[in-house]
């Protein structure tokens, strides 16, 4: 059995954060032929489940960087959570840099959870971190606390080295950016690749090989477990020069592409 673990957005998605119908034949032709298909992505579920496609698509749903495992059945396998006396100690230092400060728990994402804020304005969402009560996400009964995202403005990240400085060696915590503007926090539990390795004992699976897919930094942890890692083309550079591989980009069925005419598993049946 092979295990394919595919990033979303920037990766399966396209850029209107959909997936092709090649892509999604392409799933369901892999798992007809016994192997075993992962999402591995930083979104949060609520966010994974929006999209129809998904829906019904009975497959591991790894969310929040390998924080948060769901079986193909929608059983909870497994969370990692940052503990609330780190993230007291973390917030303040997230504030005193000036990047917004998103915050992932078992109540959804506050203010917001990160693809909502695409298409938002540089004044929007200035105005959403300021007036966003924080101080109320502590009163929760039975807070869990996942991830949170520091998000700089794309002509201010130079604040993603500052925020990553700032914190590196101090807390029991992993880093990564998704996008170029943001640094995403997790416990030092929660990782793309360890979730693999985690899920396959958990289930007492034998991966022969892992094919990983991603396109951001937070996907090299999946590159480092990986027997063949793949980069979108739409990828960063470092990224790319991390992979083994290079396919085309996610509005180009990359995905798709590497499986049938890079990685040559596909078989009659996949649409060419």
């Amino acid at each position: 059995m092979k295990c394919f673990s595919i990033d979303l957005d920037g990766t399966l998605l396209n850029s209107e954060h959909a997936i092709s119908e090649v892509n999604l034949q392409t799933i369901n032709e892999l798992r007809k032929q016994g192997h075993a298909v992962i999402l591995n992505t930083g979104r949060a579920y609520a966010d994974v489940i929006k999209i129809k496609a998904l829906q019904n698509l009975e497959i591991p749903i790894f969310c929040v960087n390998g924080s948060v495992l769901f079986s193909e059945s929608r059983e909870l396998l497994y969370e990692a959570t940052v503990s609330i006396e780190t993230y007291k100690e973390l917030f303040p230092i997230l504030k005193g840099l000036g990047v917004g400060i998103l915050v992932y728990t078992n109540y959804g994402g506050f203010p917001s959870t990160l693809p909502p804020l695409h298409k938002k304005s540089k004044e929007e969402l200035n105005t959403l971190f300021e007036e966003f009560n924080y101080d109320a996400i502590l009163e929760k009964d039975q807070l869990k606390i996942y991830k949170l995202i520091a998000l700089t403005h794309h002509d201010q990240l130079e604040k993603v080295e500052e925020v990553k400085k700032a914190l590196e060696g101090k807390f029991a915590i992993s880093m990564a950016s998704s996008f170029p503007n943001n640094v995403e926090i997790t416990s030092n539990e929660a990782h793309k690749g360890k979730a693999l390795l985690r899920y396959q004992n958990m289930m007492n699976l034998d991966f022969e090989e892992i094919i990983a897919f991603g396109d951001g930094g937070n996907d090299l942890a999946m590159f480092e477990v990986a027997t063949t890692s793949v980069a979108m083309a739409n990828a960063p550079l470092h990224v790319q020069q991390a992979a083994d591989i290079i396919t085309k980009s996610n509005d180009e069925d990359g995905f798709a592409y590497a499986v049938r005419d890079l990685l040559k598993l596909h078989t009659e049946t996949l649409v060419k």
